[in-house]
């Protein structure tokens, strides 16, 4: 087992510095390769490359993939649902950023 093997990781954090291959993506997830290309179509997952054999995906794309197999397994929702959660998700998490920034919420603040 190398410390590269992207199955190893459960929980911890991602290292954006990191990158997948489609086969290491699905095989860290548990998904099928055509999910996951379900996924690029619907510009859920943006994968660096030009060639499917030659696409690397980022630590945020593995983060994605398994919120959508949630998304999709636990509520049923489709892959453009899967889509706009996430990206709303994301959108709201970015304005928390913004306003933990410019001092309008504290850290210890509860989550709504």
């Amino acid at each position: 087992m190398s410390s590269h093997d992207p199955s190893l990781v459960y929980t911890g954090i991602i290292i954006e510095e990191d990158s997948l291959t489609l086969g290491e993506l699905c095989k860290a997830c548990c998904v099928h390769a055509d999910w996951v290309l379900g996924l690029v179509e619907e510009g859920i997952l943006e994968p660096h490359g030009t060639e499917i054999r030659l696409w690397r995906f980022s630590g945020s794309n593995l983060v994605r993939v398994r919120s959508a197999l949630r998304l999709q397994r636990d509520l049923g929702v489709n892959l453009s649902g899967i889509g706009l959660i996430l990206d709303l998700v994301e959108e709201l998490e970015n304005l928390r950023i913004q306003l933990k920034m410019t001092g309008h919420i504290r850290e210890d603040q509860p989550k709504p």
